[in-house]
């Protein structure tokens, strides 16, 4: 069946909001539902290259691609885990701002750099991990963009964070992408027990009703040692709090985000898949048909 790769960035403009640890893990519980996952990492620090288990190198980000050095598909690299692959990122990429400043196409650069890539259909989602900065990467990934997840802390400050990119995207929409959607608003290292944690998560949910997912993340010790094991907590530690939030997330955005089928809405009970997910040999195999959507339950569990 022919697939539509939707392109999704995951952005915030407010950095410590668990961005980067959404990009990894959202990637890593879709590639083990059998879709076929790109993760573009965007950000100099290269925190999603080094989760994902690849080391940072001169040469090998979209940057060159930018450039004209590379053509896109030169700079695609496997990860250890079927269907997920990732785009790494490089120092350079931190005077992007300055050196693609001047160029007139630079807020659809991204776009053009990854259109190849889309139009293969090689691709369920491209997921574009962007700076926490509002400059010329981040712009040009929104309108390089079928939609925008934005992960936030349930903090006082959270509103304000929120808009200020929900302002951005209305600019884009108006300037350069106006098919560019708010894709989602997701919860990110949630402490239940606080009580303006549940104040502002009612706020923002009154304030953007169904753009937030049910799903929220917890705080988990296990979510936070992952990177340095550049492994994402999804098969570090499939049985933890973090990884059944962030499994039970991408049943969620599945439904939300279909491309070559519907998903149902929340994983069943007794998915295969969904617990014990060992990783997988590396390669870019072609994503199998999930089992019938009717054997599927709504039973997903939060946290």
């Amino acid at each position: 069946m022919q697939r539509k790769t939707k392109t999704i960035a995951i952005a915030n403009q407010k950095g410590g909001v668990g961005k980067t640890t959404t990009v990894v893990n959202l990637a890593a519980a879709l590639s083990a539902r059998k879709r076929a996952v790109l993760v573009v990492d965007l950000d100099p620090q290269a925190h999603a290259t080094l989760g994902l288990g690849l080391e940072k190198r001169q040469g090998t980000s979209l940057y060159r691609v930018l450039t004209g050095e590379k053509p896109v598909e030169d700079v695609i690299e496997p990860t250890k885990w079927n269907n997920l692959n990732v785009i790494p990122s490089e120092v350079d990429l931190a005077g992007a701002e300055l050196e693609f400043g001047a160029r007139e196409d630079r807020l659809s650069m991204v776009r053009d750099a990854l259109a190849p890539v889309k139009e293969s259909g090689a691709f369920d989602y491209i997921i574009l991990d962007c700076p926490p900065s509002l400059g010329i990467v981040m712009t040009s990934s929104l309108a390089a963009s079928d939609g925008i997840l934005i992960p936030i802390q349930a903090e006082f400050l959270a509103m304000d964070g929120l808009a200020l990119i929900t302002g951005s995207i209305k600019r884009i929409q108006e300037s350069v992408n106006p098919s560019l959607e708010l894709n989602g608003i997701i919860f990110t290292m949630v402490n239940r027990q606080a009580r303006l944690t549940q104040d502002v998560m009612e706020e923002v949910r009154n304030h953007f009703g169904d753009k937030v997912y049910e799903t929220i993340i917890p705080r988990n010790v296990r979510v936070s040692e992952a990177p340095s094991m550049g492994t994402p907590v999804v098969f570090l530690d499939s049985s933890s709090k973090g990884a059944e939030s962030y499994k039970a997330f991408a049943w969620e955005f599945m439904a939300k985000n279909p491309t070559r089928f519907d998903a149902p809405a929340s994983a069943p009970a007794s998915a295969p898949g969904t617990a014990g997910q060992e990783p997988q040999p590396a390669g870019q195999s072609v994503p199998e048909e999930p089992r019938n959507q009717s054997e599927t339950e709504n039973d997903k569990e939060n946290t």
